[in-house]
């Protein structure tokens, strides 16, 4: 039986780079590779997007009411078989959409890597990320360091260059500059009191 695994890390840690290396991995075996991202994430657009310049078009971006089993079940009717499903920013899949990620592995036998984030910028899980680290068969973490060296595990988000702890999980904001670094527990601590302090 194949397994589901998921992947985690915080911004910057190299996912979406891992997940395209592993594609190649298989490729460059013969082997067939399906590359899947929810449209909720939308940098990037079809695309998986890696900091270090790569980018490659998914086979599918996948709205939120389409079921992943029953896509992959017949596409494989039509195309063949699939040796590894590969799954980038699975942290805004739904709860279901993780479910039918399990079962391609365990009923369809085909090994299915997730990568994504366990935490937003408020230290709140993502229903996709909650799931699997429920589901999984195994789970890995991918290491990224902070700004003062230490590994960083939370996720800070800024607006016009500064850091902000109040908002909606999911940033698509066409007017402010808004990015992500990823922090340790202590400088994330350490912005979040200024940024309560300058509230005051």
């Amino acid at each position: 039986m194949s397994k589901l695994y998921f992947r985690y890390g915080a911004m910057n840690c190299g996912k979406s780079t891992n997940l395209l290396q592993v594609a190649h991995n298989y490729e460059e075996r013969g082997m067939k590779v399906l590359i899947i991202k929810p449209k909720t994430d939308t940098k990037g657009a079809d695309k998986v997007v890696s900091r270090l310049g790569v980018t490659r078009n998914v086979d599918f971006w996948i709205d939120k009411n389409i079921n992943i089993y029953n896509l992959i079940d017949d596409y494989m009717k039509n195309n063949g078989d699939v040796n590894c499903v590969l799954a980038d920013e699975v942290q805004f899949f739904t709860s279901k959409q993780i479910d039918e990620l399990f079962e391609v592995a365990v009923k369809l036998n085909i090994p299915t890597i997730c990568y994504g984030l366990r935490t937003d910028f408020q230290m709140k899980g993502f229903e996709g990320s909650a799931r699997l680290l429920m589901l999984a068969h195994s789970l890995e973490e991918l290491k990224t360091i902070c700004n003062c060296g230490k590994k960083a595990l939370l996720n800070g988000r800024k607006i016009n260059g500064k850091f902000v702890f109040e908002g909606e999980q999911i940033a698509i904001d066409k007017e402010d500059n808004i990015e992500y670094e990823a922090l340790c527990p202590k400088c994330y601590f350490d912005y979040k009191e200024i940024y309560e302090s300058d509230k005051i």
